[in-house]
């Protein structure tokens, strides 16, 4: 018996949908929430506080689990982050664990692992918008997934400078070196400074000039 066509496309058009529908339950899903208000980053934060404030940062205003995923394998949408701090130095040549992961948020398209498709936002820009200073505490969370975390908020990196630490007194720009100080060499604290000759004089019309050390010499004879 001759199956009608209609009924041959119907049934192959529902075991298609069956089958992407199948394969898109195993790519892992999350629920996409609009970013929450800023994340205040007080100062004075550890870098054990960094790696907590960073797993908070990733599982809210960054998004970053609605694509990867820890400790999961299979059909994965983004690269797994299980042990990734110990794979992030080898990853790219001439860059370590710090501007491998700053390159990865910053310009996510420069690097792209094998087997993975570019499509990563630029992490400090919006619908994400993530600070600088949010961005160095995902890289602390990120170097403890197989790693010791060493990134603190005075970490600079290619994409950011970081500010002096606080309490640091920046040198005056313009300030004048101290006098007899040579111009760039500036007196320890409790040191004396070097002793200088004074100005030299010119002696006054129908006087001898003073030998250093001597008496006056008498007015000349005229």
């Amino acid at each position: 018996m001759t199956i009608p066509i209609a009924p041959r496309i119907g049934a192959l058009v529902l075991a298609t949908t069956a089958f992407y529908g199948y394969v898109g339950q195993m790519v892992p899903q999350s629920e996409v929430q609009p970013p929450p208000t800023e994340i205040v980053i007080p100062a004075d934060l550890t870098t054990a506080q960094m790696v907590t404030v960073g797993r908070e940062i990733m599982d809210t205003k960054g998004l970053c689990f609605t694509c990867h995923t820890i400790g999961r394998t299979g059909a994965l949408r983004f690269p797994d982050l299980a042990g990734v701090a110990a794979r992030a130095p080898q990853r790219v040549p001439g860059l370590n664990d710090v501007e491998y992961f700053a390159q990865s948020m910053y310009e996510p398209d420069s690097y792209v692992v094998e087997g993975f498709n570019p499509g990563m936002p630029v992490i400090n820009r919006p619908p994400i918008g993530l600070t600088d200073q949010e961005i160095l505490c995902v890289m602390a969370y990120l170097q403890s997934l197989g790693g010791t975390p060493t990134v603190t908020l005075q970490t600079s990196h290619r994409y950011y400078a970081a500010p002096a630490a606080p309490g640091a007194a920046p040198a005056e720009p313009g300030a004048a070196p101290p006098p007899g100080a040579p111009p760039d060499q500036k007196p320890e604290p409790g040191e004396a400074l070097p002793l200088t000759a004074p100005p030299a004089q010119t002696p006054a019309p129908g006087t001898q000039p003073v030998v250093p050390g001597g008496a006056p010499a008498p007015p000349a004879q005229r």
